[in-house]
């Protein structure tokens, strides 16, 4: 329970918490609390045989090079979220996304969800929100080091098609 490490106490209630098998629960009133990963996006946008990688302006892994994308909000469904990321992010307008892989991958002391969408879009990119670079990038001139190892497999993988 790596996300739980720490909690001591109720976040309804205040009273103390208890570890069960796979979670832990208020004694008090009843709440469970589950370390699960968290839901994220990211694009896999190719152009004239180039994919566009963004360079984090944010921690975990600042400066590192990462598929465009970010978390899902509370009621957005994925495709809604990849659409939502790639604009902000990118200045890009999606046309279409397409499920590629799921990924359950580390992001600083928790865990995420990763959905990896091949997707078109429309427009030039300009860098914004947590990105302060983009790079069109030749399969054989890829970073030696994504920011999350689930991207490395996924741009092998494209490199390889």
């Amino acid at each position: 329970m790596g996300a739980l490490d720490g909690w001591r106490f109720c976040a309804r209630c205040g009273r103390e918490l208890r570890a069960e098998e796979d979670h832990l629960r208020c004694a008090s009133c009843g709440e469970r609390y589950w370390a699960n990963p968290l839901p994220a996006v990211q694009a896999l946008l190719e152009r004239d045989g180039r994919v566009l990688l963004a360079r984090r302006g944010i921690e975990p892994r600042l400066g590192h090079w990462d598929l465009p994308g970010g978390f899902v909000e509370e009621t957005e469904s994925p495709e809604h979220a990849v659409r939502r990321e790639l604009q902000e992010e990118t200045g890009l307008e999606l046309e279409t996304a397409d499920l590629v892989r799921i990924d359950i991958e580390p992001y600083g002391d928790r865990f995420v969800f990763s959905v990896t969408y091949r997707v078109t879009a429309s427009g030039d990119p300009a860098p914004a929100d947590d990105v302060v670079e983009l790079r069109w990038f030749e399969p054989a001139d890829l970073p030696a080091e994504m920011a999350f190892p689930g991207q490395e497999k996924v741009l092998r993988e494209w490199a390889s098609a």
